[in-house]
């Protein structure tokens, strides 16, 4: 009975959205909108009987009365988004207030053969939003992405020519601001990359505000034959903001697409990573690192799917997770009939520094080809006890070597983060967060 109140709550509110859009949309999202809210109200909200949900409680969402966003605007200046983490990075900037964009706080994305801006514009004056928008993150089987191609007002779209190659990355910072009563947002992107281009995307979710919202963002990537794309997605949001989201790419033939993906903050994160190699000779690379202390929880589920042959992808993802907190890996690699030669490895690592902290893992293999090289495994433990007393004896307090050790721990994925003043603000973030944090950066200044 309550899932059905939980539903009409939320139907009552699309009828109130769609009329509010109702005469600044094309009709082929307004038909698009109908069928997502029609999805939501047959598949509702999962619960921990859905296998793919089994370790994730998502019934605080659906029991919190969010109310729909945009809210009314808040006053936000630059000085306000440069004073969050990794909110100012030195690099053109599009910024999206509670899902809307803000022309007066977004710069220097003018680079030749960019387009960015805003998705409600792209809507009415890109024929490639049609062709590709909800194309790729499907509604039919995902209660919350049908929730979020209902009710997006509002997004970040970013397109790159053909044969461009940009110097600088492109910086999309989504923000939550206070409101008196919770509310939820539903940031979207679309990427289209065009062919032989390069371009570096850091998707950054943060929040002016400690209170509870729910933030419900899908980004989709589209990747032309014979490009690159370098893919950041960092979430600090609210420590008790709820954070679910999805983030679907499709690749083309000769392409490489990386991403890493950065939890740090909210009190509960889900984030369910798809990736289609679609065209021969591609390459992914999908690395994540999460830092979770307190009752934090984070819920990362990924799929790599090599769909052609000739196509290889490396999969790594680290969590350090202190207080109560718990993750939950799941990583599935498909390869499909036909999908010959493939070449990829898995690996989930997981470091406890408490007795209380809680880890769930499980990579899968699921193979449909017989000439191909396939590889998974996951790693839960405590800090070495060897290492520890190797330090020790050599006049380096408990708490300085197990910051030193967990640091070594996350450098891996941390060195490899290609945006310079990124890196810089990662280390920054890690070594404050740490224990004796002052004595690794001691050592890695030196």
């Amino acid at each position: 009975m309550e899932s059905v109140k939980e539903k009409d709550a939320y139907l009552s509110d699309f009828f109130d959205f769609e009329k509010a859009q109702v005469n600044a949309e094309p009709a082929w999202l307004r038909d698009l909108r109908r069928d997502a809210m029609t999805q939501f109200s047959t598949l509702g909200f999962p619960t921990i009987k859905d296998e793919a949900w089994r370790f994730t409680n998502v019934a605080p969402i659906a029991r919190t009365q969010f109310r729909p966003g945009p809210g009314p605007e808040q006053v936000v200046n630059r000085d306000d988004l440069d004073a969050l983490w990794c909110g100012n990075l030195g690099v053109p900037r599009v910024v999206f207030v509670d899902g809307v964009f803000r022309s007066d706080l977004s710069d220097g994305c003018d680079q030749a053969g960019l387009v960015v801006g805003s998705l409600r514009d792209a809507w009415r004056e890109r024929e490639a939003t049609r062709a590709y928008y909800a194309r790729q993150a499907g509604y039919f089987d995902h209660a919350f992405v049908a929730l979020n191609t209902a009710f997006a007002a509002d997004g970040a779209y970013i397109e790159v020519a053909s044969g461009t190659v940009l110097e600088q990355p492109v910086h999309v910072l989504f923000v939550a601001t206070r409101q008196e009563q919770p509310q939820r947002i539903h940031p979207r992107a679309l990427v289209v990359v065009g062919r032989s281009s390069q371009v570096t995307i850091v998707e950054s979710f943060s929040s002016l505000t400690d209170g509870v919202y729910f933030c419900n963002p899908i980004t989709e990537v589209i990747v032309g034959d014979n490009s690159t794309i370098d893919h950041y997605r960092l979430q600090h949001e609210s420590g008790e903001a709820y954070h679910v989201g999805m983030n679907q790419v499709v690749q083309g033939r000769d392409t490489n697409y990386r991403t890493t993906a950065l939890d740090l903050g909210s009190a509960l994160t889900r984030n369910d990573l798809a990736c289609v190699l679609n065209g021969e000779g591609g390459h992914a690379e999908l690395n994540g690192l999460y830092l979770l202390d307190g009752k934090q929880h984070v819920d990362n589920f990924t799929t790599l799917e090599h769909a052609k042959p000739h196509c290889d992808s490396r999969e790594l993802f680290k969590g350090i997770l202190d207080g109560e907190a718990k993750g939950i890996f799941r990583g599935r690699i498909i390869v499909r009939k036909g999908a010959q030669k493939t070449d990829s490895k898995q690996t989930n690592q997981n470091l406890l520094l408490s007795d209380d902290a809680l880890v769930n893992t499980k990579p899968q293999l699921e193979i449909y080809a017989d000439d191909v090289k396939c590889t998974h495994g996951a790693t839960i433990g405590q800090l070495d006890s060897t290492a520890l007393f190797y330090l020790r004896s050599r006049g380096i307090s408990k708490a300085a070597a197990r910051s030193l050790l967990v640091y070594a721990f996350a450098s891996e994925l941390i060195d490899s983060i290609k945006v310079p003043v990124l890196r810089d603000q990662m280390i920054e973030y890690l070594t404050d967060w740490l224990p004796k944090g002052s004595l690794v950066k001691e050592v890695f200044e030196g």
